[in-house]
């Protein structure tokens, strides 16, 4: 009888998943999000492009729609290679953002739930908005020199991302700091705990799950999280702008509230939705796949 039951708890021991250490899931995050972010980009690039866009004197716009934004950025900057402008900077920059929020988000939720055989709700909501915190230190030089690169080939004047950096400066980088906080923070709480729930429910009896249902489960979260966070984006995306002439400039995220709201109508709020969500969706999606194949290859291998 005492040999079954230690058969049985060693059996047990053998089968429980090995959690990979906090350094490991920064590599894996570092990695699964550049392969994530350049597979979407050309997609961001247009997203910027109708956020930032205006009424010009004539009531006419830049851009007519997603399709048309494409088309004219492919003719007037140099074909394809136009929709990568910012690349750099955003490849420079996602590297450590997706290993902090991936990693941090990891780390919390272990912490959280503990010895506890599931995490709630709240606890998947506190480790999401910690992780949204810790990221917007790589997140917002990222996000600033990125759009300065994808606005700047619309009146020709293509800055290098050395240029973008050197004319930003050091405190230049973290312009539009609060904006970026109040986007991120509230996305990452409704990802992580809505992926969390939805992945955890397409999961076997075994704890098995395919990658297809992780690329569905981050898909899903990634829109609903995307869709409550775009008229942050767009506040975010005007504050970091660098205004050209007779271009409004914003003071803070509040002026920039007003003065969108009285020049364009609530509406502008949520300028860019369709590409954001085509962006997000993949984008997580590919970047969870990513993560977990690399997460689970750890364990197996230990």
């Amino acid at each position: 009888m005492s040999n079954n039951t230690n058969k049985e708890q060693v059996q047990v021991v053998h089968h429980q998943p090995v959690k990979p250490p906090f350094y490991a899931n920064l590599v894996a995050g570092a990695i699964a999000g550049i392969i994530g972010a350049s597979t979407v980009f050309p997609i961001d690039m247009v997203k910027t492009r109708l956020q930032n866009q205006k009424v010009l004197p004539n009531g006419t716009k830049a851009y007519d729609g997603v399709v048309d934004c494409f088309r004219k950025i492919i003719r007037n900057e140099g074909g394809v290679r136009g929709l990568y402008r910012g690349l750099s900077a955003n490849l420079v920059g996602i590297t450590p953002e997706k290993a902090l929020k991936l990693a941090v988000n990891d780390l919390l939720r272990n912490t959280l739930q503990g010895d506890a055989p599931t995490i709630t709700i709240p606890q998947e909501v506190i480790a999401g908005a910690g992780a949204g915190f810790c990221q917007v230190v790589a997140t917002n030089p990222m996000e600033i020199v990125k759009i300065r690169m994808q606005v700047g080939g619309e009146g020709g004047a293509r800055l290098s991302l050395g240029e973008v950096v050197k004319e930003l400066g050091l405190r230049g980088l973290y312009k539009g700091t609060a904006a970026t906080l109040l986007r991120d923070v509230p996305f990452s709480m409704v990802y992580f705990s809505m992926y969390g729930r939805i992945k955890s429910n397409l999961t076997d009896e075994n704890g098995h799950i395919g990658i297809g249902k992780i690329l569905l489960s981050g898909i899903i979260a990634g829109s609903c999280a995307a869709s409550i966070s775009t008229p942050m984006d767009v506040i975010k995306t005007r504050v970091q702008v660098k205004p050209g002439p007779g271009d409004p400039h914003y003071n803070g995220i509040l002026d920039c509230i007003n003065k969108i709201i009285k020049n364009e109508g609530p509406k502008a709020f949520f300028k860019g939705l369709g590409p954001r969500i085509m962006i997000i969706s993949p984008l997580f999606g590919i970047t969870l796949v990513v993560y977990e194949i690399q997460k689970n290859i750890f364990a197996s291998t230990h």
